[in-house]
């Protein structure tokens, strides 16, 4: 099966949650702030911030440490139940 099809079902059957606006907001963080302490721009902290991109797993875990917590603490993959 080619991989960006396995990929879409995944996406279709899954969704990345995360709290990166709380965490922010607790530390007074912007999304600009977030981003260079990630290295990344501020629109992809704001599209994963949203739901509308999945990070890859450096970047989760280079986020989850600018929190100083766990990946899990602040990403959850929840089941869609269509």
């Amino acid at each position: 099966m080619d991989s960006s099809i396995l990929t879409e079902n995944i996406m279709n059957e899954f969704e990345l949650l995360n709290i990166i606006k709380v965490e922010r907001a607790k530390r007074n963080m912007t999304q600009a702030d977030l981003a260079i302490k990630v290295g990344v721009s501020r629109k992809t902290i704001n599209t994963i911030e949203t739901g509308k991109f999945v990070p890859s797993t450096i970047t989760a875990f280079r986020i989850a440490r600018a929190f100083k917590l766990k990946i899990e603490d602040v990403f959850n993959l929840n089941e869609k139940n269509e």
